[in-house]
């Protein structure tokens, strides 16, 4: 009979965890779908399948829950990619608009621009750490305004297709998009893997300017 309240201590813990989550992730697709300020707790509640109170016993505020959703999703990427495949895997994410498990992060940083001065400064933080590693690609003197170039096409991706849906980029298919960006983007970032689809399209775009500037960024000079 002793062990009867362990086990239902234990079973309560499991559950909040599984509460806890569950928030968490309601409020990674509200902040991805609506932005900061327009999802609200209760939205994110309702989604979860639990109440108000559960989501300030667990996290305090919407600003201190927006901030674990940051850290869980950007932060997680930026600690687990290796650099060289960071451009493509934050692409890839965004490009998949919340299908299967692909970090959303960005997607948030992009729907929730313009919010508080206090979420601004959280977004322009990670925002300034992807930079970083992206400039790591880079042996230039430039590096660091090759990483911000970088990071800048990467959210520019993003805001015409998740925010403004414009045609065909909206509904091109991810890979397309993917091979056509990151072979590109070898000119820009030397270290960054183009693939082998990512080289065909370097290579053969003939007498377009990209086939010059991805063998390395050199035919029209040096930019470094």
């Amino acid at each position: 009979m002793a062990k009867s309240p362990q086990r239902g201590a234990g079973a309560h813990r499991r559950d909040a965890q599984g509460t806890r989550l569950r928030l968490l992730d309601a409020a990674s697709e509200l902040f991805a779908e609506r932005g900061y300020e327009r999802a609200t707790v209760r939205d994110i509640a309702d989604r979860a399948g639990a109440n108000q109170a559960l989501l300030f016993r667990y996290f305090g505020s919407k600003k201190a829950l927006f901030g674990e959703v940051m850290a869980r999703g950007g932060q997680e990427q930026l600690r687990s990619t290796p650099a060289d495949r960071l451009f493509e895997v934050a692409l890839r994410g965004m490009l998949a608009g919340g299908g299967g498990d692909a970090d959303r992060s960005l997607e948030v940083c992009l729907r929730s621009i313009g919010g508080s001065d206090e979420i601004a400064d959280a977004l322009r933080g990670l925002g300034e750490e992807y930079a970083e590693v992206l400039a790591t690609l880079s042996e230039s003197d430039t590096g660091g305004l090759r990483g911000d170039l970088a990071l800048s096409w990467l959210l520019g991706i993003g805001l015409m297709r998740v925010v403004v849906a414009k045609e065909p980029l909206a509904s091109a298919d991810p890979d397309t998009v993917c091979s056509l960006v990151v072979g590109a983007l070898g000119g820009l970032l030397e270290g960054l893997p183009t693939g082998d689809g990512g080289r065909r399209v370097a290579e053969g775009g003939g007498d377009g300017a990209g086939g010059g500037v991805a063998e390395g960024g050199e035919s029209g000079g040096n930019p470094g």
